[in-house]
């Protein structure tokens, strides 16, 4: 189960950006990462830090800990 929270961190932003119908690009720019390292987010790939997530968690409008939750 290693790495699982960043992986349901990831399924969690790939269904809210595609909520929203946009693209990877368009989300991370109006996140303001690079799309690449948005890409890894999404792919479980990146380990974040608490600060990386509540960061992600207020420029989504949506809890940190619904982020880190199935």
């Amino acid at each position: 189960m290693e790495g699982e929270l960043q992986k349901v961190l990831g399924r969690n932003l790939r269904r809210l950006r595609e909520s929203r119908g946009l693209s990877q690009e368009e989300f991370a720019i109006e996140m303001g990462y690079h799309r690449t390292y948005m890409g890894g987010v999404e792919r479980g790939e990146r380990n974040l830090t608490l600060r990386s997530v509540e960061r992600i968690a207020a420029l989504t409008g949506v809890g940190a800990l619904d982020l880190l939750t199935e």
